[in-house]
């Protein structure tokens, strides 16, 4: 029951992939619309699937790779919902919709059944790590998916090449303020996931900081995002550098969070 349900939440995002996608080169805007229903249809019955893990006799491992990247999949596209209740940004749903399935598929891939939580794993410090990383980690990837489209945008506009008929998508002023508002939510609860992993460290070996390579890699990783909001709030940083930074902190995160969680 609860993979059917995995199942179908990645089904969703698929098909809201695809009909954004078919919205975009038919110009048909309604497409466009549905494709963002579809998506939120995909999260509601991802957040149920999520409902259903911990409704059984054994709590699977939040602390595994494969079901954080899924919970980031579904706490970016929700974040992206919400954002659309005060920015016009229906047409990023042709970034956010294929991120979100990969997400899922990536996580249904590596995790063939459910398993306990260790020890190690369970208790408050290390959901509480997983929840808020997890989450900060999808915010600031929707920042980035908005620096994308905003960078394309910009080129095409600065070119002068013209989009076809009925196309719509997010002006550049609105997909900066997506940026900025993902930003704004992403780096703090990413700064509290480093903090609370250091207090799952704790819990578990006595030391707050072990120099593992995840650990250096994730730090390296805050600092320069660290870097990135002092410029984007303290500095009035311009609209386009602020999608560059997005795009390539993003890209460094995950290499950090991601890339060495699986090498490791």
């Amino acid at each position: 029951m609860i993979l059917w349900i995995h199942h179908l939440s990645a089904a969703s995002y698929l098909a809201a992939g695809i009909l954004a996608g078919l919205g975009l080169a038919l110009s048909a805007p309604r497409l466009q619309r549905l494709a963002v229903w579809v998506l939120a249809f995909g999260a509601i019955v991802h957040a149920a699937g999520f409902a259903a893990l911990h409704s059984g006799e054994s709590t699977p491992p939040l602390t595994d790779l494969p079901t954080a990247v899924s919970f980031m999949a579904w706490a970016g596209t929700t974040l992206y919902l919400l954002l659309l209740l005060r920015l016009r940004l229906s047409g990023l749903v042709v970034l956010v919709a294929p991120a979100a399935f990969i997400g899922v598929f990536f996580s249904e891939l590596y995790t063939p059944q459910i398993r306990a939580a260790s020890e190690a794993a369970s208790g408050r410090w290390p959901h509480a790590h997983v929840l808020l990383a997890s989450a900060g980690l999808a915010s600031l990837g929707l920042a980035a998916l908005a620096g994308l489209l905003f960078l394309g945008e910009h080129r095409r506009l600065k070119a002068k090449r013209p989009l076809s008929v009925g196309i719509r998508l997010p002006s550049l002023e609105a997909l900066d303020r997506g940026n900025l508002g993902a930003l704004a939510i992403g780096f703090p609860l990413l700064t509290l996931g480093v903090l609370t992993g250091m207090m799952w460290n704790q819990a578990v070996s006595g030391h707050m900081w072990t120099a593992s390579a995840h650990e250096v890699a994730c730090v390296m990783a805050w600092a320069v995002y660290a870097v990135l909001a002092i410029a984007r709030f303290g500095t009035g940083q311009g609209a386009h550098q602020a999608a560059l930074a997005a795009v390539a902190g993003f890209a460094l995160l995950f290499v950090a969070v991601i890339g060495v969680g699986i090498l490791t």
